[in-house]
């Protein structure tokens, strides 16, 4: 093995080790308490160390869109309502989030939405085949503001180039943050990864199809810049 392979391996499995996300005590309501329990046998799938097979999964073989921290999921719900043709896939840590995710796929009677209770590089690595996804959805994440914790960003190598890799030809990867710091960080980060490319020339316009999440607002009402970076897998 090469020195170049072995800082390569010794590079992902820190970054593995390293949470881009930390688990906030957050109460759940009443509602989301009996939601969670009571709809996530069918609406979840548990973590395991095999590959999903979408198709089986949802029954059709329509394009999967999987969205990383979907927060309390009312834009996800909104997305995937307007777009029933589209399987998407949420990860999320948050329990309260996934509560309220599943009382809106009862409440909507979505059929195009599961949920892995998982962090999502573990998922990434374990469950996802390689350009196997349609785009990835990525809306306000921890921008961990503080230089000791940019460690925890998602939007940096190595971890981009996994996101990269499980994209199929034409997929895409599709952030959107209130931290102008972490945008510019990522988008420095995603032009240097390979094998996707920038849609745009820098940021990218707002995609209009993307509903207001309740991060965006709270950013906007502290007089925060929104910023929104596309990319697209090349052949």
């Amino acid at each position: 093995m090469s020195e170049t392979t072995i800082e390569e391996n010794a590079s992902n499995t820190t970054m593995r080790a390293i949470h881009t996300y930390v688990i906030r005590a957050g109460r759940m309501t009443s509602a989301q308490k009996n939601d969670y329990e009571q709809l996530s046998e069918q609406w979840c799938i548990p973590f395991a160390s095999e590959t999903l097979d979408f198709s089986a999964l949802f029954g059709n073989n329509n394009p999967v869109i999987i969205e990383i921290g979907f927060g309390m999921g009312h834009a996800t719900a909104q997305i995937a309502a307007e777009n029933p043709e589209i399987n998407y896939v949420g990860l999320e840590v948050h329990k309260p989030g996934i509560g309220r995710l599943l009382g809106e796929i009862r409440t909507r009677n979505l059929k195009n939405i599961r949920i892995i209770e998982h962090d999502a590089i573990e998922v990434l690595e374990k469950m996802v085949a390689d350009g196997s996804v349609n785009g990835f959805h990525v809306f306000f994440p921890d921008p961990w503001p503080k230089k000791k914790h940019h460690k925890r960003r998602l939007m940096q190598r190595p971890r981009t180039n996994l996101l990269a890799k499980k994209l199929h030809i034409g997929g895409y990867i599709y952030m959107a943050t209130d931290w102008v710091p972490y945008a510019e960080s990522a988008l420095e980060e995603l032009t240097a990864t390979e094998g996707i490319q920038n849609k745009y020339d820098g940021f990218a316009p707002h995609q209009i199809w993307r509903p207001e999440t309740k991060f965006e607002q709270k950013g906007i009402r502290a007089a925060h810049e929104i910023r929104e970076l596309f990319f697209e897998k090349q052949a």
